[in-house]
């Protein structure tokens, strides 16, 4: 396998699986665990409007899908930037570790830093937007 191929497949991982982390925080957390409606009124106790809440879930499940299919990825993942990073904000007192009471920070803010290092590389390898092999793009600008 060429190293072309590693680093368009390489960013291509990159893309998935932020995707499949977008989809099941907003499907799965969002709307099948808390529900929609109590997403909201998190959101409400701690200042936010409560209708953010369904905007959240929708910005996270569109850039979610859009990104696994490599779809408009830097466009996906420059709209979810501030979602995620809203969310560091949400948890900023709930200390580090985003696994203890309330959640932690580092967690959205690693999310944050994958969603930038996308805008960053662009879509990689199996996108159905597909147009060039990023490194050959990255050739011209050497």
């Amino acid at each position: 396998m060429s190293r072309q191929r590693q680093i368009d497949l390489g960013i291509a991982l990159l893309r998935i699986s932020l995707g499949v982390m977008l989809i099941a925080h907003s499907v799965v957390l969002k709307y099948f665990v808390y529900t929609l409606p109590g997403t909201a009124q998190f959101f409400q106790s701690i200042g936010l409007p409560a209708p953010l809440a369904y905007v959240v879930f929708a910005i996270e499940a569109i850039t979610g899908v859009a990104l696994v299919l490599g779809i408009g990825t830097r466009y996906a993942a420059a709209a979810v930037v501030p979602v995620l990073m809203g969310a560091v904000w949400a948890h900023a007192g709930n200390g580090w570790v985003f696994s203890g009471t309330h959640g932690g920070w580092e967690y959205p803010l690693y999310l944050s830093v994958l969603a930038i290092a996308q805008i960053l590389l662009g879509e990689g390898a199996l996108a159905l937007s597909r147009r060039e092999p990023q490194t050959a793009r990255a050739a011209h600008y050497a």
